[in-house]
């Protein structure tokens, strides 16, 4: 089986290690049983994925990649296993698309000079304001 990220990229799941964890936080006595949460490693440099994507995947600001190109997601939003798994892939799913759409190159604009103009009013008037608040000489 295979995660399908577009129509032409699929990632195998030998590139995808699962572990099963036991969860944090509060669960009764069948917390300390019961791994239900799931530890997912996906080495990005080591992958099957284009070129692009790995270079802007690792150009990514997300703290669930450590600096050595590895995505870490640890799922526990379920009590069961196999949900934490579906939900870890869906993660690392939405992580890897996101850098499909390339990001839209920013215009430099200028403000107008109405505002500007309001701008230096603002100061002016915050400037007199202040003043007045100083000692009064003779």
């Amino acid at each position: 089986m295979t995660l399908a990220i577009s129509r032409n990229v699929t990632i195998p799941d030998s590139e995808i290690e699962i572990s099963a964890v036991r969860s944090q936080g509060s669960g009764g006595q069948n917390v300390n049983k019961v791994a239900s949460a799931i530890h997912l490693r996906f080495d990005i440099t080591a992958s099957s994925l284009p070129e692009r994507y790995r270079e802007r995947l690792l150009k990514l600001s997300d703290k669930r990649i450590n600096k050595d190109g590895v995505v870490i997601i640890k799922a526990q939003r379920y009590r069961d296993q196999e949900r934490n798994r579906q939900d870890a892939l869906d993660r690392l799913q939405r992580l890897i698309a996101r850098v499909l759409t390339k990001p839209k190159k920013r215009i430099p604009t200028k403000p107008t000079k109405a505002s500007n103009r309001r701008r230096l009013d603002s100061k002016t008037r915050r400037g007199r304001q202040k003043a007045l608040r100083r000692k009064v000489e003779d």
